[in-house]
């Protein structure tokens, strides 16, 4: 399976790149948004709680309207992840099928209690993949980290074997993963994580660093990283044929940015579950207020993205009045993306893929 889960899918969107280089207003590849600001966890990493903003309801019918618009303006492909837990809003399931249905490519983050086989079954033939977030692989860590009671982690387990059951039966094209975000007081998890996903079957499952604000509200210790790397390798190691371990090597060693513009909004942005359009989720909470662009609960997501303010706010982050050194938080879902921009106006090009396309294209 070819798999890019440490890097970036740029070569695969050189058209979008050239565009963007010629002054463009090019529509984002990726949609990175949740339904919903509401969680049933209380995982003790979470960046959300850090994201607070004015919340709206994201109703059916608001995602309907921003489907479509996503269609006709050119995004490829919507991830429903962002900053809550998707499958307890009323309009996932058809938000799911709605943008399958619409050509666009569709994935879910999850905490996975609340996908059962049936949703599974329903659901499981739109997606492109489905990353369920489990930072623990022993029952009481679990709920210690993720703020859940233990019987959380039997249903759980329970919803991925259903999941990998009914993608086997089926011969489905979904790629179904773990992910484990690591905090270095999760260490002794690291191998248990890893052998759970061999045990489960599952696709991949990928270990993370965890990402802190620029002020350290989640108290993240970053130098305690290289000391996990001896059991980053060993977890690496037990990879199968079926299963592979991947850990994010980019950001678990590098912490630091390189580059001062941001450049990656207009290829992928993010949206709140409250309905906020920002450039990432970084700047989703209220005192970034600057850098909010709209709602798609009282203005289509189209007419968002025509607007001046829009632009605005895309331009300032790729001038130099913006230092993204030191002005955002430890490495964004769009660093990967950024280093290649920056690499590239400063010369080393990027050039269009010739190889095979990776699974997951318009997800960059």
């Amino acid at each position: 399976m070819n798999l890019i889960l440490d890097g970036h899918k740029l070569p695969w969107h050189m058209d979008r790149v050239e565009a963007w280089e010629r002054g463009e207003r090019i529509a984002p590849v990726t949609v990175d948004l949740a339904l919903t600001r509401a969680c049933n966890y209380a995982c003790t990493y979470c960046y959300a709680q850090l994201q607070e903003n004015q919340r709206m309801s994201i109703t059916e019918d608001v995602m309907a309207g921003f489907l479509d618009d996503c269609a006709e303006i050119g995004v490829l492909g919507v991830s429903l992840v962002s900053d809550g837990e998707s499958t307890l809003s009323p309009a996932f399931d058809s938000t799911v099928l709605g943008a399958a249905e619409r050509g666009l490519s569709v994935a879910v983050g999850t905490n996975a209690y609340l996908f059962p086989r049936g949703r599974a079954s329903a659901l499981l033939p739109s997606l492109d993949y489905i990353r369920v977030n489990m930072s623990a692989g022993l029952p009481a860590r679990y709920s210690g980290v993720m703020g859940v009671p233990e019987t959380y982690f039997h249903t759980v387990v329970a919803n991925i074997r259903g999941m990998v059951e009914e993608k086997r039966s089926r011969n489905l094209g979904v790629t179904i993963g773990l992910q484990m975000v690591l905090m270095p007081e999760l260490a002794d998890q690291i191998l248990p994580f890893a052998q759970l996903a061999v045990d489960l079957g599952v696709d991949y499952a990928i270990i993370k660093h965890c990402s802190d604000d620029e002020d350290g509200s989640l108290g993240v210790d970053y130098a305690q990283y290289p000391e996990l790397v001896a059991a980053l390798h060993h977890a690496e190691a037990l990879s199968v044929p079926e299963t592979a371990i991947i850990v994010k090597w980019s950001k678990i060693e590098h912490t630091n940015r390189m580059y001062r513009r941001c450049y990656g909004p207009p290829f992928i942005i993010q949206m709140s579950g409250s309905g906020l359009v920002a450039p990432c989720g970084f700047l989703f909470n209220e005192r970034y207020k600057k850098f909010h662009i709209g709602n798609i609960c009282d203005q289509r997501f189209k007419a968002i993205w025509e607007s001046d303010r829009y632009w605005e706010v895309m331009e300032y982050l790729a001038s130099a009045e913006y230092d993204a050194r030191r002005m955002c938080g430890s490495l964004c879902l769009q660093h990967s993306v950024n280093t290649a921009l920056d690499r590239h106006r400063r010369g080393e090009k990027l050039q269009e893929a010739t190889g095979e396309r990776p699974r997951h294209v318009n997800f960059l």
